[in-house]
């Protein structure tokens, strides 16, 4: 039953990410609902779970941008492996942590671009920072500090995420 639920979610994402995020844009910048969904899936369910989903989910969003396949399955499968470690050891995580963390992870997910490519005079390196990474940095943290701020006010998540876990 959850192999479909994460399947059906992937999908979702993929959707939406590649049909209306195109149209949304802002501070000139577009939001990563795969690295949201991949962190909170990471944080809730653990390191495999994190992995699987965050491959799967690099995989699938690939299949419709421009980013090698391999890159980004390898690059959201790290991050849910991460998000679950920190969920492990995190017994009580608060929304504003959690803004914290996935901005500073989001920021280093997004300086991966940078460094790898070779970018113009006219476009350095402080300017994809202050252009591009900053700006989705701040739009994906803000989106998962949202979508966990919901959950948890809706669900007892201490106690679910304690019995899960065990």
């Amino acid at each position: 039953m959850k192999t479909l639920a994460y399947m059906a979610l992937i999908a979702g994402i993929v959707s939406i990410q590649s049909v209306l995020l195109p149209h949304f844009s802002l501070w000139g910048a577009k939001p990563d609902l795969g690295f949201v969904a991949v962190c909170l899936i990471g944080l809730f369910g653990g390191e495999l779970e994190g992995l699987l989903v965050g491959l799967a989910v690099g995989w699938a969003m690939s299949l419709f941008s421009a980013q090698d396949v391999l890159s980004a399955a390898i690059i959201k499968g790290t991050v849910g492996f991460i998000a679950g470690l920190a969920g492990r050891q995190v017994a009580y995580l608060s929304p504003v942590v959690l803004v914290l963390g996935l901005f500073v992870i989001s920021c280093l997910i997004g300086l991966i671009t940078p460094f790898a490519l070779k970018l113009s005079a006219q476009q350095d390196l402080w300017w994809a920072l202050w252009t591009i990474v900053l700006p989705q940095a701040a739009l994906d943290a803000i989106i998962g500090g949202a979508v966990y701020w919901l959950i948890s006010s809706h669900f007892r998540l201490e106690q679910w995420v304690s019995e899960y876990r065990l």
